[in-house]
């Protein structure tokens, strides 16, 4: 298959990258293996595509993806249960990746919409708390900080 009639997951939505869209073979053909291997792999749980009414295995983009990577792993010469690992801890990689934009996204927002500095107390054990304005800090806090919100940039 010509490489620039190739599927690259990368590319799509991430509604689009998982939505299940590939029989067996179809996805075999993609990602230049045998159907056989893929029905192993999802026996052992390394590539686990959606079931259409319960039996036919549908394939996502992404999951293209995957077995492209065990393919390239596989001919490096990391075992079977490596690249489960691997695979593992990508898409830990990729959770994490996504629940710190979601943060970001809402850093900026309470950013955008405070005005007001706001002042915190650290604490004995390191606990930070805010303190009200106008009010003292317990006694048995360590340290003071104001924070102010960077300037608006528009």
């Amino acid at each position: 298959m010509d490489a620039r009639m190739r599927l690259d997951a990368r590319m799509l939505e991430a509604d689009q990258r998982h939505a299940p869209m590939f029989v067996i073979s179809v996805a075999a053909e993609l990602a230049d293996m045998h159907p056989q291997t893929l029905r192993q792999y999802d026996r052992i749980g390394l590539v686990t595509p959606r079931r259409q009414g319960g039996r036919h295995r549908r394939y996502s983009p992404y999951n293209i993806e995957q077995l492209r990577q065990i393919q390239q792993f596989s001919q490096e010469g990391v075992s079977l249960e490596g690249i489960r690992r691997i695979l593992e801890l990508q898409n830990r990689v990729e959770v994490l990746e996504e629940t710190v934009d979601v943060l970001r996204h809402e850093l900026r927002e309470s950013e955008r919409h405070s005005t007001k500095p706001r002042i915190f107390a650290v604490g004995p054990h390191g606990d930070v708390v805010t303190v009200a304005r106008g009010r003292r800090p317990r006694a048995n806090t360590q340290a003071l900080v104001l924070w102010e919100p960077a300037p608006r940039r528009r």
